[in-house]
């Protein structure tokens, strides 16, 4: 079965998509950097759906998602955001985690998923 990447650089792909599963890789709020966790999340959930239609797929065919917070403080707020967004009836598994450090202290909030493609 063939791999493909894509939006691909030295450290890693931001898609990768194996037979027919799609995997991303987590998504921080590059255009909400401090921003609430309502605004971070709400843009990585946009992040998230543009990288879906690239490969083929969409939020309504997502299996699993990985949510790491800074502070657990933010859960309610996050899944406030993540309720309005997520395809009523197609929830996928999920675990959501506390990380007291992301990739940039700019960032609060970072989300992966994976889903399935027809």
């Amino acid at each position: 079965m063939s791999v493909k990447r894509m939006e691909t650089g030295d450290r890693m792909s931001q898609i990768v998509i194996h037979g027919n599963t799609v995997y991303l890789a987590g998504q921080v709020a590059h255009n909400a950097p401090g921003g609430s966790i309502t605004d971070q999340t709400n843009d990585i959930l946009a992040r998230i759906d543009a990288l879906l239609e690239q490969a083929g797929t969409d939020k309504s065919k997502l299996l699993s998602a990985t949510i790491w917070l800074c502070s657990m403080d933010s859960f309610a707020e996050m899944n406030a955001a993540w309720d309005a967004w997520v395809a009523k009836g197609n929830a996928p598994a999920r675990a959501c985690v506390e990380s007291p450090r992301l990739a940039s202290p700019k960032f609060t909030v970072e989300i992966g998923v994976i889903a399935a493609k027809d």
